[in-house]
């Protein structure tokens, strides 16, 4: 039999219906030929650092760097037992062969091979290697298995960004932890994506807003400016010069302007007009798309591509038939899809972009959830306008002449709407339209054209501060960040990949580090005070970037990955020995006005005084002392504030006046923290001899 490994239940389900294997077993599905099972995403990783030295379980800055020779894996706990269902599976003497039916990208490669790894299987495997989850697509899928071999080196790249975002977030993250007495999350792409947060935020804040002043004269319709003066008495000047006297045109140029169709979606791009149209986040638009990917109706999404292949021509016009059919956002559309322009088999590399599937004809779209609708929408009408027609417009430039000062006027006339027809269609069914400003039409004049009697006015404005980063623009900035230190002919990949950036998003803000106002995200105090004291190897964009790079050069078999790591390992190493003390003040500076009783056993984070408890500062710790745990009260005594310090600083601390209904009086004992890293800390009594 052939073994069937997918990513997730869904997706296994799909796969075993057309393979024929339906027959529901405990973590698999079983046919004559095939069984089919799934991982539930990483069910096997990166070993935590306490597992190569038990010592590593509390943080001090004495053990860094930790580096390891031979890396380790372990499964999670909530995730054991569907692990040893695919080991067990894997070791089934029925199973001859496996195939890989992760997700067909980088992280889905890795998936796989740590599960078959782990579970010290040795069977031949081969990669199914599918761009949308259609029964077809998964066929032919079948009947074009690839060579395991194929996917070594996406492997191989994988694998080195695990290690090095281990090393670089284990010894970052404890480093600046332990210094700094507070929980400072590093990360090889999370922390330079906050420093451009962090520097677009010293923009705005630095920023001082100047006063300019525009000039306009007008006549018949014509309005003509001349802008940015800088003092109002120059301008009112100028404006008392103008005002009542004679004009002429003394230039005029008509230039015909072309603006191509849009490409087609890629995630980035997906993410970011989703973010602008609907406010949805990075991680929500992911999961959506996710989500109508596992429903059949849209292509794979974790792609970097905006272009489909030569051979995919009769599916994609098949496609569009079915959406001028199926959605009336399209009703009365007529034009004759221009395939060839977003047809390029040099820009697909894993995956096409992001496209419906012809299961949009069998659907009644209105039963998706609003936001999945809006989603399927919203890729339906970037096929559309990426196939349309041109938009051609002359755009009219007009200068005037007045009194010795120079206007300058702007107009444009649409020869061919094409594409754009959609794109307005589209945007008139949005709640919140965005505002264009109407286009301005001159009225008609040559040039030489005397104006008599022009009536002048002047405009107060400012300068406007950079805006903050939405999802949108951040998303940008991330997949551009550190593209001018490449040359022209340079695959670029800048911090991340589509399939992350949404986490390391989502990941700044539950870490406390950055802070969504509206669409806007914002640097946190704490996110601010972190990229402070971070050195420029960490929070640089431009360095991270040229990482990004060299995973895809491994992924491409023109980069050695343990040359990679080592490099990161050495980097690190000097980062260490780089920080070996700080100042009481700067030590401090995360301080709160919490009041602190000690350390953390378990991180070496700040433990505060809460109400009824002292709690670790640490989001990710669960240690916590509470005033009224059974400990305590079974022997009614409370756990004060003198008593957590002791426990804290010492380990231990000697209590007076303990009950026990075994005799009638009270007595004394030494208690001691008996710590073993559960939900709840534990006690254990000693008694003098």
């Amino acid at each position: 039999m052939i073994l069937v490994v997918a990513e997730k239940p869904s997706v296994a389900q799909t796969i075993g219906k057309v393979l024929g294997a339906t027959n529901r077993k405990d973590g698999y599905l079983e046919g004559e030929v095939y069984l089919v099972s799934w991982c539930v995403g990483h069910l096997v990783g990166l070993a935590d650092a306490s597992v190569y030295d038990q010592r590593y379980s509390k943080w001090r800055y004495d053990d860094l760097p930790i580096i390891p020779e031979e890396w380790l894996y372990e499964v999670p706990k909530d995730k054991m037992q569907q692990f040893k269902v695919l080991s067990a599976l894997m070791k089934d003497k029925r199973v001859t062969e496996l195939v890989c039916a992760t997700d067909a990208g980088r992280e889905g490669e890795l998936i796989f091979r740590l599960v078959y790894q782990k579970a010290g299987c040795t069977k031949p495997f081969k990669r199914l290697w599918i761009s949308s989850l259609e029964d077809s697509a998964i066929r032919d899928g079948f009947q074009h298995l690839r060579d395991s071999s194929e996917f070594d080196r996406l492997y191989e790249a994988a694998l080195s960004r695990s290690k090095a975002d281990w090393i670089v977030g284990i010894n970052g993250t404890r480093l600046f932890s332990t210094l700094y007495h507070k929980k400072l999350v590093v990360g090889r792409v999370q922390t330079p994506t906050l420093a451009m947060l962090v520097e677009r935020d010293g923009k705005i804040t630095t920023f001082r807003k100047e006063k300019y002043f525009n000039v306009h004269i007008q006549k018949d319709g014509l309005k003509a400016s001349l802008e940015k003066i800088k003092t109002e008495e120059e301008a009112k000047r100028i404006a008392e010069a103008c005002d009542k006297k004679q004009a002429s045109v003394s230039s005029l140029k008509k230039e015909r302007k072309t603006v191509n169709p849009p490409k087609l979606y890629d995630l980035t791009t997906l993410q970011r007009e989703a973010n602008r149209y609907f406010s949805f986040t990075a991680q929500q638009t992911l999961d959506l798309v996710q989500s109508l990917y596992e429903k059949k109706l849209l292509t794979y999404p974790r792609t970097d591509s905006q272009f489909i292949t030569d051979d995919m021509e009769g599916t994609v016009r098949q496609v569009i038939s079915i959406l001028c059919r199926k959605l009336p956002l399209f009703d009365s559309v007529a034009y004759t899809p221009d395939i060839d322009r977003i047809s390029n088999n040099a820009k697909v590399t894993d995956h096409h972009a992001i496209l419906p599937t012809v299961q949009v004809e069998t659907l009644d779209i209105a039963e998706l959830p609003e936001s999945e609708q809006k989603i399927l929408r919203l890729v339906a009408t970037r096929l559309i306008c990426a196939t349309g027609e041109k938009h051609i417009y002359d755009e009219t430039t007009m200068t005037v002449s007045c009194e010795g000062s120079l206007f300058t006027a702007k107009g444009k006339t649409v020869v061919q709407n094409g594409w754009k027809v959609i794109e307005q269609r589209f945007k008139a069914t949005l709640k919140n339209k965005e505002k264009e400003e109407p286009e301005a039409v001159l009225p008609e004049v040559t040039e030489g054209d005397i104006l008599q009697n022009v009536v002048s006015s002047v405009s107060e404005h400012f300068t406007s501060p950079p805006k903050a980063f939405t999802e949108d623009t951040l998303l940008s900035a991330m997949e551009n960040a550190g593209n001018e230190a490449f040359d022209a002919e340079t695959e670029k990949k800048g911090l991340g990949t589509p399939a992350t950036r949404a986490g390391i998003i989502e990941k700044l803000v539950k870490g406390g580090f950055a802070e969504r106002k509206g669409k806007s995200l914002i640097p946190t105090k704490d996110g601010l005070n972190l990229v402070c004291v971070l050195p420029e190897q960490i929070t640089s964009p431009a360095m991270t970037a040229e990482w990004e790079n060299t995973l895809m050069q491994i992924e491409r078999g023109n980069a050695d990955a343990d040359a990679f790591l080592s490099g990161i390992a050495a980097m690190t190493s000097e980062l260490v020995k780089a920080y070996p003390f700080l100042s009481d003040a700067e030590a401090s500076r995360f301080d709160t006005a919490r009041e602190t009783v000690g350390k953390c056993p378990r991180c070496g984070s700040p433990v505060y005084v809460g109400k009824g408890n002292f709690y670790c500062s640490n989001r990710e710790c669960s240690f916590c002392l509470w005033e009224d745990n059974k400990f305590f009260s079974s022997k009614k005594k409370k756990l004060t504030k003198k008593i957590a310090k002791e426990l804290l600083d010492k380990g231990w601390c000697r209590v007076t006046g303990l009950y026990t209904p075994k005799k009638p009086q009270l007595y004394d004992a030494v208690i001691r923290l008996d710590d073993t890293g559960g939900k709840y800390v534990s006690f254990k009594m000693e008694f003098d001899r």
